[in-house]
């Protein structure tokens, strides 16, 4: 026996060391808190209550065939989709152009780093304030009417007015196109200047790049940011309630009105409606997130 094997053999064993605990959960448990009360449960409850009599609360299928049967309740949707991809379309295109300016334009820097500051605040400004601002600067006494008065046009005896369809499109643009500037942002910065210089050096001209390699690659991003945008506008409410007073029949302002029990208000019909518009929501995410992880091959 060597003097070694005596050692080991001799020594004690070490204790094994006690698992570390961890408490970084912990960081993460507002968020689920946030998510279980704000989200999991509100929707869980419009589905349950969707098949639920709002008066006896038995089980019926009642309130979601009232969706098809009434010509009102569908013409709400119809308005509501219509409202959202114009203003998707429109917000898009605008927003993306602003964004190009900024990012690849010859702007200086700081009207860059001012728009992206006007988006981040402009993408979050609606609601009753961004109605009153229209209403201050559109209506037949605001601001801008009253220059045009002055210049001896009057846009609301040509068919203009703030309290329509076209007019509440307008004020959904204002905080549409700064959320389309910063969603795409990250896709125009992802663009590479060697593609561009590839392709000129190939003897291709800008319609070329365009339609061969830029578009191909901003594509997804595009779609998804519209998909989006389409979102956001789908679910607005205070902004059309405070500007026309529910006199569009936006399904949001519906679904307000039979839930409050509003003269023949049915908080059944009430939660139906909100269950189809979570159904249209969670298309547009599940669109939005596969678009997305198209876009995000390119930004790696």
């Amino acid at each position: 026996m060597t003097v070694s094997d005596s050692v080991k053999r001799d020594a004690p064993e070490a204790r094994p060391a006690r698992p570390k605990r961890s408490w970084a959960w912990l960081g993460v448990m507002p968020f689920f808190l946030f998510t279980f009360l704000f989200l999991l449960y509100p929707s869980s409850t419009i589905v349950i209550r969707s098949f639920l009599n709002s008066q006896t609360h038995e089980f019926t299928f009642q309130n979601i065939a009232a969706l098809f049967d009434s010509r009102y309740l569908m013409q709400s949707y119809w308005i509501s989709i219509k409202l959202s991809l114009i203003t998707a379309i429109g917000g898009g295109i605008f927003g993306f152009l602003l964004a190009y300016s900024a990012i690849r334009g010859s702007l200086p820097r700081f009207m860059a780093a001012s728009l992206m500051t006007f988006s981040g605040v402009a993408s979050n400004f609606a609601g009753v304030p961004l109605a009153f601002a229209f209403i201050a600067l559109l209506s037949p006494t605001g601001l801008l009417i009253g220059w045009a008065r002055a210049l001896g046009y009057n846009p609301y005896f040509h068919g203009f007015t703030l309290y329509t369809f076209m007019g509440l499109a307008i004020v959904y643009m204002y905080f549409q196109f700064p959320l389309m500037v910063l969603v795409i942002a990250p896709a125009i910065e992802g663009m590479r200047r060697e593609w561009l210089e590839a392709s000129e050096n190939l003897g291709a001209s800008s319609f070329q790049y365009w339609r061969y390699v830029a578009l191909p690659i901003l594509g997804p991003a595009l779609m998804g940011t519209m998909i989006l945008l389409f979102g956001n506008a789908f679910g607005a409410y205070a902004t059309a309630q405070a500007l026309t007073g529910g006199q569009i029949n936006l399904v949001t302002i519906v679904i307000g009105s039979e839930l409050r029990g509003d003269v023949l208000g049915n908080a059944g019909v009430g939660y139906a409606l909100s269950l189809g518009m979570v159904v249209i929501m969670a298309l547009a995410i599940i669109g939005y997130t596969v678009l997305q992880r198209r876009t995000e091959r390119w930004l790696r």
